[in-house]
């Protein structure tokens, strides 16, 4: 073959290969867009956005199975459901010990953590207080109950009665303990979902369920994903602040969309364990950032019970990323951890 001939071909090979090396590069991922779907959960709804899905993924499979980890959350952890893991507890005999799953263990070790910590500010044997209060299963109230009920449902609550072995899959029904996990449930639903994504190889992800979410990876244009804190309110939904929170983990607790009104009082659906009663006082809504969803859904409840002073020093404390906002007069005030204003938009 001819020296010119030679090199020409020696070329087009090369030129060959490159280009199929490309095109199985590319088919290594889907295009780069954004993909959602969601739902219905938890008396909420679920949304996970997507990027950066390997080849031969099917955004209907990851449905699918999302799906049934919720399923498998809410079938174990649910007051709801009558026959859940935490149901079939609630209804046991007094003096058995109850064999429970690995995620309902899971679940359960961070609450009674964050009761030792708080001195039972955070306390998931709280269930009797809030279905008595009109929060739970039972149905709405539109007025407080008797003192004498109440004293009765307080005599149930107490986190130092639960008893577990076997590193926390055994946990021994004392007598009339009800435990509650709506408080951190949801958080661990959203860590789970975000588990399962990254397993599957999805290299950028947004998991929100009712405002809990947990972020990964950047989007297809390169840029963070944003989140926005809503501005307390119970009119249209505004954003107070917009946040990114990077491979981080954001929940947000408020007494502004959950609550009934007697007697010019707005009772919230936070109930504060150690006084029995819903909390009184002025903070509205407390964000916390964290890398774990299910931690941060629980810090964001167990500071809302201890109010604006004190629960900003427990966040400080703790080290953790925190925004409250408090009413103050017609409007509202800020207050935040060191943590928290690394993540803020500016």
């Amino acid at each position: 073959m001819p020296m010119m001939h030679r090199f020409i071909a020696t070329q087009g090979l090369r030129a060959l290969l490159l280009f199929v090396g490309l095109l199985m590069l590319q088919g290594c991922e889907r295009p780069e867009r954004i993909e959602r779907i969601g739902g219905p959960t938890m008396g909420t709804v679920w949304q996970v956005q997507m990027a950066g899905l390997p080849a031969g993924t099917s955004v209907e499979q990851i449905q699918e199975d999302l799906e049934a980890l919720l399923t498998l959350v809410n079938r174990q952890m649910s007051t709801y459901i009558d026959d859940s893991d935490l149901s079939r507890f609630n209804q046991a005999e007094a003096g058995t010990w109850q064999r429970i799953p690995p995620d309902f263990a899971r679940v359960l070790a961070s609450a009674l953590r964050m009761a030792e910590i708080s001195e039972g500010a955070f306390d998931p044997t709280v269930g009797p207080l809030v279905n008595l209060w009109g929060f739970g299963p039972d149905g709405r109230r539109r007025e407080p109950p008797s003192d004498e009920k109440l004293a009765a449902a307080r005599e149930r609550v107490g986190w130092q009665r639960l008893e577990t072995r076997d590193e926390g899959r055994e946990i021994l029904q004392p007598g009339a303990l009800y435990l509650d996990l709506s408080a951190i449930a949801k958080g661990y639903a959203v860590d789970l979902l975000g588990e399962y994504l990254d397993a599957r190889g999805v290299r950028a992800w947004l998991v929100d369920i009712g405002g809990d979410m947990r972020a990964r990876g950047l989007k297809p244009d390169g840029t963070a994903w944003r989140v926005g804190v809503e501005r307390p309110g119970t009119g249209a939904r505004q954003i107070h602040s917009v946040v990114e929170p990077g491979d981080m983990a954001m929940a947000t607790s408020g007494d502004y969309r959950n609550y009934f009104r007697d007697g010019g009082r707005q009772f919230s659906h936070t109930i504060d364990p150690r006084t029995a009663e819903p909390v009184h006082h002025e903070l509205a809504s407390v964000t916390v950032i964290h890398p774990s969803c299910m931690e941060a859904d629980g810090y964001a409840t167990l500071i809302t019970v201890l109010g604006p002073e004190e629960g900003l020093a427990f966040a400080r404390e703790h080290d953790l990323a925190v925004l409250l906002i408090s009413r103050d007069g017609e409007g509202f005030r800020e207050d935040m951890t060191e943590a928290f204003r690394t993540y803020l938009v500016q």
